[in-house]
């Protein structure tokens, strides 16, 4: 969730002002910048290996509820985002980036780009969010598993003087 944040704040800051500075000139040159890789190569891979990566974590860490609360909404931001891309964005690239300027009109390649960058600010959201929350609740996690472990360390503490006491009083100490 960290990864794709941190891709979507260097897309947002870096990449966009450069694609959308000057529709549809500036949409040539970012196609002509992205003949051997685009986001659309890398995106959905990273996207949907998220998905994967976010449900098996809230299947690792089913049993303890506070962790699993934090986990399941940061597995929620990142769906909704990933649903959210495909029905809004995907379409749109596809009019920015694979039709461009051969199929639309000026004016059209600046109203898709104008839309694309203002509903883009719904991902960074849903990724904060994402992000934040599998935070929280690997930290809730971690705790959890401390406080097992100290737990445990105390019982087998506990154990061993117990034995000690026992054996003192069987050897009349």
């Amino acid at each position: 969730m960290m990864i794709l944040l941190g891709s979507i704040v260097l897309e947002t800051f870096m990449v966009y002002p450069n694609v959308f500075h000057d529709p549809p000139k500036s949409l040539t040159t970012a196609l002509e910048f992205m003949t051997i890789r685009a986001p659309s190569d890398f995106y959905p891979r990273l996207g949907f290996s998220t998905w994967v990566f976010g449900a098996a974590s809230l299947v690792a860490a089913w049993r303890v509820r506070p962790a699993r609360y934090w986990i399941a909404l940061s597995v929620a931001m990142i769906v909704s985002e990933g649903l959210v891309s495909m029905a809004f964005f995907w379409p749109r690239n596809t009019i920015l980036f694979i039709e461009g300027p051969a199929v639309h009109s000026a004016a059209v390649l600046r109203q898709t780009a104008e839309e694309f960058q203002r509903m883009h600010w719904w991902r960074v959201v849903f990724n904060a969010i994402g992000s934040a929350a599998v935070f929280a609740g690997f930290l809730r996690l971690y705790r959890h598993t401390l406080t097992l472990e100290s737990s445990d360390q105390r019982a087998s503490s506990h154990e061993r003087d117990v034995r000690v006491i026992v054996g003192r009083q069987r050897h009349g100490d």
